[in-house]
């Protein structure tokens, strides 16, 4: 197995806390978000060789020691999946691929179930969503995105904006595997992507990681939804930070 996770954002709804530092290293309950994270992956059994970051903005304050490092350079132009293929070379065919974004946190019962998830492509997905987005904000609904699955779990949908409460089955956390089998077929399907194209929107170099994962499942991939009940936090703003701080019962 291998995990790279993503940290080359600046982080700009997170400041001041991120004009020195960046996003993964913002403090939530005394701790780094990265932290927090790498703390999980540790009591799931995954050794240091086997964890990658890739960072961008103030990459020189990443405190990571014995993890391996790559860089966007381009991290303020590009997004996700640019950042994600900057460590093309820590990605090892036959091993299962673990891509996480750098602003969450979660339970080792969180990563155990996307581990234990079967599928071409495996994404954790938060049933419970609604009662954690009404605590971080006003309305639910604004900062959403569809998820829309089958009843076996299989992702038909995700990434989109949604309408109704029920375009949102549950919603994706930032957690994905690409199975051990897949990874070199993953590669090259990026690769191979209309350059010249939009996707939701945005350019090949700008592409939102739900476009490239709903890309996958409109070309037959299977994408199976490794569901959750809560069990996980996204900081996204100071407001975030602010509504976690205030509560006593989390699970840090």
């Amino acid at each position: 197995m291998k995990v790279i996770i993503l940290a080359a954002g600046q982080g700009t709804r997170l400041r001041p806390l991120t004009n020195n530092r960046p996003k993964c290293m913002v403090e939530l309950k005394g701790k780094p978000l990265l932290h927090h994270q790498l703390d999980a992956l540790k009591q799931c059994g995954v050794e240091d060789k086997d964890i990658a970051l890739v960072a961008g903005y103030l990459q020189e304050k990443l405190v990571a020691p014995g993890l391996a490092q790559y860089r966007n350079d381009l991290y303020d132009q590009t997004n996700m999946v640019a950042t994600l293929f900057a460590a093309e070379e820590f990605m090892q065919p036959n091993e299962d691929l673990i891509i996480s974004y750098g602003d969450i946190v979660f339970e080792p019962r969180v990563f155990q179930k996307l581990l234990a998830t079967e599928g071409d492509i495996v994404v954790a997905a938060d049933l419970d969503w609604y009662d954690l987005w009404k605590m971080r904000m006003e309305n639910p609904l604004d900062d959403a995105e569809t998820f829309k699955m089958t009843d076996e779990g299989k992702v038909l949908e995700l990434g989109k904006k949604p309408q109704t409460p029920e375009d949102a089955q549950a919603q994706y956390i930032g957690l994905i595997k690409i199975s051990a089998n897949k990874v070199a077929d993953f590669i090259n399907h990026y690769k191979k992507m209309d350059k010249t194209a939009t996707y939701d929107g945005k350019d090949y170099n700008n592409m939102y990681m739900t476009s490239l994962l709903q890309h996958l499942i409109d070309s037959g991939w299977h994408a199976q939804a490794a569901l959750i009940n809560n069990g996980w936090l996204e900081v996204d703003s100071v407001e975030d930070l602010k509504a976690y701080e205030a509560q006593e019962d989390l699970f840090l």
